[in-house]
């Protein structure tokens, strides 16, 4: 079968498993306060991400959501950083999650996603200083907020498991659940098949 067949497979099958389940609260994947959000603030489509800095699937999907959403121009993105294959991928996400404190969160959050490998604690921090974040204050908020930084990891990984998630990435897509690294043409197509499914059109530019 060819890949994008497959996908456009993958994705059929996705759509037919609401988000709406049992034990979720969809408030709050959708609007909690302290997860970082990109994007269009009033888009007509959300997009939830679940990923690891560790995972070569998400290094994939993430960039090309973000530039298909950056195209589309009314997209918004709920980042959910779930670290959940290594030590190092929370490492990962409190660095970006403290990042946040200073409006970085994004600038850390693709710099940690470019990394390749197996990529130790001075890498990750590199990685963040080259995307431009003060250092001294990273540390400062790393250390103040480190408690709310580990009860919203938890409220990740909660949220996770009332979905009942295997696995990264996963993309919650208006009401669907989509777990696929999509590639640029997957994220379109789910996009206009949410917007057909929710009744609206494409906004115009």
């Amino acid at each position: 079968m060819r890949r994008r067949t497959f996908l456009l497979t993958a994705l059929s099958l996705a759509l037919t498993a609401p988000v709406h389940a049992e034990g979720v609260d969809v408030d709050a994947i959708l609007n909690d306060p302290e997860t970082p959000v990109g994007g269009d603030p009033k888009g007509d489509v959300t997009i939830v991400a679940f990923f690891d800095y560790n995972c070569p699937f998400c290094r994939k999907a993430m960039p090309a959501l973000e530039k298909v959403a950056r195209a589309d121009g009314h997209i918004r993105i709920v980042y959910k950083d779930w670290p959940i294959l290594a030590e190092s991928s929370r490492h990962g996400a409190e660095i970006a999650l403290a990042a946040k404190y200073q409006d970085k969160y994004r600038e850390v959050h693709d710099a940690l996603l470019a990394l390749r490998g197996s990529h130790a604690a001075p890498e990750r921090m590199d990685a963040a200083a080259g995307a431009g974040a003060d250092m001294h204050r990273l540390a400062a908020d790393l250390d103040a907020h480190r408690a709310d930084i580990a009860a919203l990891l938890k409220r990740t990984n909660d949220q996770a498991d009332a979905l009942g998630l295997q696995g990264t990435p996963v993309f919650l897509v208006g009401p669907f659940k989509v777990a696929a690294a999509l590639d640029e043409s997957g994220f379109r197509d789910v996009i206009a098949k949410t917007r057909q499914r929710l009744g609206a059109s494409a906004p115009t530019h």
